[in-house]
């Protein structure tokens, strides 16, 4: 018997190594667009697993739709070219928890068109049952819209049978909104601090500790 019904993973610095592009990307476009920022790493990097328009969101509209599109066709090219990988143990974790019968989604900030690209790179699709994207609810992480979205479309409604497996703030808030319980991949590159304040279910230290914990068997 399993634990879970089904495990959801966010993308980012989850389950591959997007992180370093995603900050290129987000330079390359205030480089594009206005010439360089005076924004902080730190800044930055706070606003990843939220929504791109968040990230611009101080901005007038017009500034806001051009960074973002300017975004988009960066991260995108680069993304074509195979920029980013997978972390180490993914794969396996991936084919385990499938086999042993437990399903498997994505819920993610990311857009459809953009998140694709990795993914069909990476040859992830066959692990899921369901993806997520950004366009799926109106309300996106922090919320637990896209969480709960995902859960119904595998039918279920008891979201305490539902792990969902992230890195950052923005994704245990949407597990703790959603009534889902949530692990925390310790390969984040986000603050651990912020983090383990709020008070993650599970801390995955390696990736052969995910199969355990589904199984109930963590220790």
């Amino acid at each position: 018997m399993s634990k879970y019904d089904l495990v959801l993973y966010d993308l980012d610095g989850t389950l591959w190594d997007s992180i370093p592009l995603i900050m290129e990307s987000l330079k390359k476009s205030y480089e594009i667009i206005l010439g360089g920022t005076d924004r902080t790493d730190a800044d930055l990097m706070s606003y990843i697993g939220k929504p791109l328009g968040d990230t611009f969101s101080m901005h007038d509209e017009e500034t806001k739709a051009r960074l973002t599109e300017a975004y988009l066709e960066y991260n995108c090219a680069r993304m074509r070219e195979n920029a980013i990988s997978i972390f180490p143990g993914v794969y396996d974790f991936l084919s385990e928890i499938q086999s042993n019968g437990v399903r498997q989604g994505i819920v993610t900030s990311k857009r459809e068109s953009s998140a694709m690209i990795t993914i069909g790179l990476l040859d992830l699709e066959r692990y899921f049952d369901t993806m997520v994207f950004r366009e799926a609810t109106e309300l996106a992480k922090p919320h637990g819209d896209p969480l709960i979205e995902a859960a119904r479309r595998m039918g279920i409604t008891d979201m305490s049978r539902v792990l969902y497996v992230g890195d950052a703030v923005p994704d245990i808030l949407s597990a703790r909104d959603a009534g889902a319980d949530f692990a925390l991949v310790g390969w984040t590159k986000m603050p651990r601090e912020e983090l383990e304040s709020l008070g993650p279910d599970y801390f995955i230290d390696v990736p052969e500790q995910l199969p355990c914990i589904i199984k109930g068997s963590e220790l």
